[in-house]
């Protein structure tokens, strides 16, 4: 009896792991390395290497206030249009527009470019209404919308068309319902996108697809009561502009401003749950810290993600802003920045409360955080000391760490091999189709300004991930776009077809697919981010059938990158569409 009995509490212990580590398949529960399951049922092809940089361009000649990775292969950027000329002018020679927002006066500069990223070339875009500080998303179309700035562009949305490479940014003024300067956008299960928040916009609306539609928008008292009351006239604070805003599986999304975060309905403005405060600084702008929604991993039956969890990293005191804004030289004190993480899955509704994750080796303001196609992040750019805005910060972090949030304590961050430019404010990036990451901007001054410590920056230079050491290349695979399906439908197979110089046959186990959204990234927060991993039901000939995101709520309707890993090695992605 006793015999039975240990042989039963045995089971009961063993059966749960067996069916959540193994999903059906032969799968050693040592190489769990993911909440709900395992990527792999080998271990992880690794390398010693800490990566490499080099510089793409010498002088791209606009600041990267804000920038967009685009389904044709441009990268679109931009910066304010009335804080003094670029660095690049428009073209044809004798192209000055007149600059609305500067008394009038023609402007032969430009203040936004496409940047053809394969073959590093630089055009000038034209673009009115002073887009400084303002947001954006990507329509299911794969057009680029932006919404807000200051000036006349403080409630402009402004378009660029994807399928019209030449073509110059087409806006229509006075669209929105509030003024938007500082605000994020998150695109919704339909295609709609809200925009949260601002400058005094303590408020939420729905912008659909389209430059014409009626305003919609709803008060948000959430967002005033987060916001750092001013320290006198033009003395703002605030430290929750750019809230990190997430769509979540259910359908409404996650907001966190300053130290405070909610679960909103987006389409009614009723706040459905406000979670526990995370303790120890501010995280949003101006003391910036980074996040993320972490990488959304379908079920094996596709029906949800195993794992819904944010993570945010950094930031400041929330003091921090007004002991060095606006302020002499002498006089500046540099608050050093956060090193502390922390990680809630908002799903848990009433149980859900923030836990202490490893902190990053070095403190960090103003960096950016983007996910990798093998389903770690990135984190890069900003600086030690100091918070957002003008002059505001020094001792910057060269370091790029590599985050793996699923491996065990102690494992999870890893500093990478460091950079020679300084990325401060204004500085963003973007993970490019290849694998690689493309850095650009910083401009921690008014006007572009050289000879100085930190200056305008003007060179683009990517960073070339640990992935691709060429010792890996052996087991990179390539994907086969024409024997791929490009238009994914909810929840509906669909097939990769890969290749192998090695002549390697792909095994059931040794494959993951990552379905990324390219995010519009400004200001530290790359909003609309979400990284899933969908589920793959059977290899046959180095052709993989896997199923597509479920529904809107899991991925919204537009155009993604498509990955496929080998054990942890990464091919170049391509672009689908889903819907």
């Amino acid at each position: 009896m006793d015999s039975l009995f240990k042989t039963y509490v045995t089971l009961l212990i063993l059966l749960p792991r067996f069916f959540v580590f193994s999903a059906g398949r032969n799968i050693d529960p040592n190489l769990t390395n993911h909440i709900g399951g395992v990527d792999y049922t080998k271990p992880e092809i690794t390398t010693n290497s800490r990566g490499h940089w080099d510089i793409d361009h010498k002088n791209v000649g606009v600041g990267a206030m804000q920038l967009q990775l685009m389904p044709n292969d441009r990268v679109v950027w931009f910066d304010a249009t009335t804080l003094g000329p670029s660095a690049l002018k428009l073209t044809p020679k004798g192209n000055c527009p007149v600059n609305i927002d500067v008394n009038d006066q023609p402007d032969c500069f430009a203040h936004a470019v496409s940047y053809d990223w394969i073959n590093r070339k630089v055009k000038p875009i034209v673009l009115s209404g002073e887009p400084w500080c303002s947001s954006g998303n990507l329509w299911p179309n794969g057009n680029l919308m932006a919404t807000g700035g200051t000036f006349t562009g403080v409630k402009t949305v402004r378009m660029l068309p994807k399928d019209n490479l030449n073509a110059n940014f087409i806006d229509r003024k006075g669209a929105l319902g509030d003024n938007r300067w500082y605000a994020t956008n998150q695109v919704l299960e339909d295609g709609r996108a809200i925009v949260v928040g601002g400058r005094d916009a303590f408020s939420v609306e729905v912008v659909p697809p389209s430059l014409d539609f009626k305003p919609m928008r709803f008060d948000l008292p959430f967002l005033k009561e987060t916001c750092t009351p001013p320290k006198g006239l033009y003395r703002f604070i605030e430290n929750n502009l750019y809230p990190f805003v997430y769509l979540l599986p259910d359908g409404n999304v996650f907001i966190f401003a300053n130290d405070r975060s909610i679960h909103l309905n987006p389409l009614t403005g009723k706040i459905i749950l406000e979670y526990p405060r995370l303790p120890g600084g501010s995280r949003n702008y101006p003391a910036s810290g980074v996040s993320a929604i972490l990488p959304l991993k379908m079920s094996e039956d596709n029906s949800h993600p195993l794992n819904v969890e944010v993570v945010v990293c950094g930031g400041n005191n929330p003091e921090a802003f007004e002991m060095v804004d606006a302020k002499p030289a002498q006089q500046k004190v540099f608050v050093p920045a956060l090193r502390d993480c922390h990680r809630i899955h908002p799903m848990m509704m009433n149980a859900a409360k923030w836990e202490q994750e490893e902190d990053m080796p070095t403190p960090r303001v103003m960096g950016d955080m983007l996910h990798l196609p093998t389903g770690e992040l990135i984190i890069l750019n900003g600086a030690k000391k100091g918070v957002a805005a003008w002059e505001n910060a020094i001792d910057p972090n060269f370091t790029p760490l590599i985050y793996s949030p699923f491996k065990p304590m102690g494992q999870r961050f890893k500093e990478m091999r460091p950079t020679s430019i300084a990325r401060m404010y204004h500085s963003s990036a973007a993970l490019l189709p290849d694998t690689k990451i493309l850095v650009v901007g910083s401009n921690p001054h008014q006007f572009y300004t050289f000879n100085v410590p930190y200056p305008t920056e003007l060179r683009a230079e990517k960073f070339h991930p640990p992935y691709l050491d060429k010792a890996l290349n052996k087991d990179r695979l390539e994907i086969n776009a024409a024997c791929t399906d490009k238009v994914l439908k909810y929840g509906a197979p669909f097939k990769v077809t890969v290749t192998f110089k090695s002549k390697i046959q792909l095994k059931l186990g040794e494959a993951k697919i990552t379905i990324l959204y390219p995010p519009f990234t400004t200001h530290g927060f790359s909003q609309n981010q979400r990284l899933i991993v969908p589920p793959i039901k059977k290899i046959e000939n180095n052709v993989i059938t896997a199923l597509a995101p479920p529904s809107g709520k899991i991925a919204p309707p537009g155009y993604y990158v498509l990955f496929v890993n080998r054990l942890g090695v990464p091919g170049q992605g391509i672009w689908v569409h889903i819907d």
